[in-house]
């Protein structure tokens, strides 16, 4: 695997990352709403938060004295779309017929499948 992929598995190792990824998919949420969903200090949900940033899944803005943190969910889904398309036959699939088509319709997997 490459550097960033082990840092974005490495970052989705801990469920409390893993939560917090799930509470941004909604949008925007700031470092102490994101900290009020857990029974854990704030130091604690910040030192997830950078970890989250440093493997690109999150991102932050300041907005006055407000930190807030926005889903980066392409990079996410692409990093573990690649890595499920090299160890499961049916992505490996999925991509070669989104490389020949340009489709990614349920349709077209299942008619790749079965051919």
């Amino acid at each position: 695997m490459t550097d960033s992929a082990t840092e974005i598995f490495a970052a989705l190792a801990h469920p409390t990352r893993r939560q917090i990824l799930q509470d941004l998919k909604n949008g925007e949420l700031a470092a102490g709403e994101i900290a009020s969903k857990f029974n854990a200090t704030g130091p604690t949900i910040s030192r997830h938060l950078a970890v989250l940033r440093q493997a690109g899944l999150v991102t932050e803005r300041r907005d006055a004295n407000r930190i807030l943190y926005s889903l980066v969910g392409e990079r996410l889904a692409l990093s573990v779309g690649d890595f499920l398309s090299t160890v499961c036959p049916e992505r490996i699939v999925l991509r070669e017929v989104r490389k020949r088509r340009g489709t990614t319709t349920p349709a077209a997997f299942e008619e790749a499948a079965s051919a």
